[in-house]
């Protein structure tokens, strides 16, 4: 299996998932804007959302997966199934304590994730009403990762790749549909929340049991792979999500600035996920079953060169994109989301977001393919220590930077944070021997800097003024966006095909 051919495809069907959540966006800042309303529902949303994020991006994959192989490979299939029984049943479990008490103690969870809420007592109430309608997503979305990370393990990347675009269609209809038919409007936000999840889950059952792995939930807490499943999750939540908890942390932050920080960070937010989904997670979902096999056999060689296509792979696409998306801010924010409540102030606050996190883009996304270098193997205790030293700098620039820059300073911190996490990650890599550079890395990252010059030096050149941008039609904004896209994608690739790149130099095949 052709390892490039399987990221483009998992790309593929990202992007269609990104490019509906764009969809998404742009109705919800069509119909309700940047204000109250909307700082509630995302206050209400980034709870499930950050789980979602950890549990189907991040420590839940982490942990099941390599496990899951080492059954497959080492102990067969009937073993593999035993397991996905056992961990199904108490994941489960778990999950509905955790449901009922989140819905239970959403005033508790609002007033610790959004204390500025308190002073306003209707925004702190329908903030709460919104929390226990979205709070049962957690449930569907985790078990939806187990499914996910059953499917990657046996080489069906692409349905989990697809399965975010239900969410997206959910919110797209109930708000052009549904929100007529809610008071306030807002709270069909948080329905189509509560829908999306059942549908994602239900989508994956049919493939499982095409592979006979529908899991049987048969409850057993002595089992063995369950304790270690379990083990790893638990610091891996911090080791591979930190980026994540420190978003949360930034809503805290951001609840006692002006209102529309929240949203302003949010759509922010959704533009940096966008490369960070295209090219993060899609490279760590197939670069993890790999790196475990070539570790559960022994291959080291094998497995330092994967992960150093992974890191070529990585800067090739990820350094073009941080540039692009600091230079074409505003042409962004505006086609996307400068529609009815969205204004012209609205435009411009969360551009300076779009700039901060365009700083540590490359961050973000490195440590998306760098962690599973630790994970494939069942190492837990480094990602961890450096995810604390990660998280305590990354509030302390919060500090720092939140009073001159107010909301563009927290997300600037939330990039820092991940280029120092990456740093760490790939040191420790280095020391334990674990990656070796191939050879070529200074004249690759040379090409790659005078690839992305020319790049940047096009798209400064007929991006045009901000405030064009805004003057310009709806239609006018998409069809100069994607001039300007267009152009500087030709612009690059032209130059790293002058400079030798060539399709083939990236060819790697799967672990067998």
């Amino acid at each position: 299996m052709n390892l490039l051919r399987v990221l483009a495809t998992v790309s593929s069907m990202t992007l269609i998932s990104r490019i509906l959540g764009f969809v998404r966006d742009l109705v919800i800042a069509r119909v309700f804007g940047a204000g109250l309303a909307t700082d509630a529902f995302f206050v209400a949303f980034k709870l499930p959302n950050l789980l979602r994020r950890l549990f189907a991006e991040g420590a839940f994959s982490q942990a099941f997966v390599p496990i899951l192989a080492e059954y497959r490979n080492r102990r067969g299939d009937d073993a593999a199934r035993h397991l996905v029984d056992h961990v199904a049943a108490a994941l489960a479990a778990a999950l509905f304590v955790v449901t009922l008490a989140g819905v239970i103690a959403a005033p508790i969870i609002i007033t610790v994730t959004a204390p500025g809420f308190v002073a306003t007592p209707g925004k702190f109430d329908l903030t709460v009403e919104l929390l226990r309608v979205t709070f049962p997503y957690i449930f569907f979305i985790s078990l939806t990762a187990l499914a996910g990370g059953i499917l990657n393990t046996y080489s069906r990347f692409s349905v989990p790749a697809f399965t975010p675009t239900l969410l997206n269609l959910s919110f797209i209809g109930f708000a052009l549909l549904g929100a007529p038919h809610f008071d306030p409007p807002v709270k069909a936000l948080a329905w189509a929340v509560f829908a999306g999840g059942i549908a994602q889950l239900a989508l994956q059952v049919p493939f499982l049991a095409r592979i006979g792995l529908l899991p049987r939930f048969r409850l057993n807490l002595r089992d063995e792979g369950v304790w270690r499943v379990l083990r790893q999750m638990a610091p891996a939540v911090l080791g591979v999500s930190v980026g994540q908890v420190s978003l949360v942390i930034n809503v805290i932050f951001a609840s006692f600035l002006v209102t529309g920080s929240v949203s302003w960070l949010y759509y922010a937010d959704r533009l940096m996920e966008f490369p960070v989904g295209l090219l993060g997670v899609a490279l760590g979902t197939i670069l993890l079953p790999s790196l475990a096999k070539h570790h559960a056999d022994g291959a080291t060689r094998q497995y330092s060169d994967l992960l150093d296509w992974g890191l070529r792979l990585t800067l090739l696409l990820a350094v073009p994109a941080a540039a692009a998306l600091a230079l074409l801010a505003v042409p962004l924010v505006a086609t996307l989301f400068h529609y009815g409540a969205f204004g012209p102030d609205d435009v411009y606050a969360t551009r300076r977001a779009v700039i901060a996190y365009s700083i540590g883009l490359v961050g973000l996304v490195l440590v998306k393919v760098l962690a599973p270098g630790f994970y494939a193997r069942q190492d837990i205790r480094t990602p961890v220590r450096i995810a604390v030293a990660t998280l305590l700098l990354t509030q302390v620039m919060n500090v720092i930077f939140i009073w001159p820059l107010q909301h563009a300073g927290l997300a600037l911190a939330i990039g820092l944070g991940a280029c120092f996490n990456a740093a760490l990650l790939l040191r420790g890599l280095l020391r334990r021997a674990i990656y070796s550079p191939g050879a070529g890395w200074p004249g690759f990252l040379l090409r790659l800097a005078i690839a992305v010059y020319a790049m940047a030096s096009v798209l400064w050149l007929i991006a045009g003024s901000d405030a064009s941008w805004l003057a310009m039609s709806a239609g006018g904004r998409a069809a100069q966006l994607a001039g300007v896209v267009v152009a500087g994608a030709a612009s690059y690739f032209a130059a790293l095909w002058l400079l030798g790149f060539r399709v083939r130099d990236f060819t790697r095949r799967a672990a067998d």
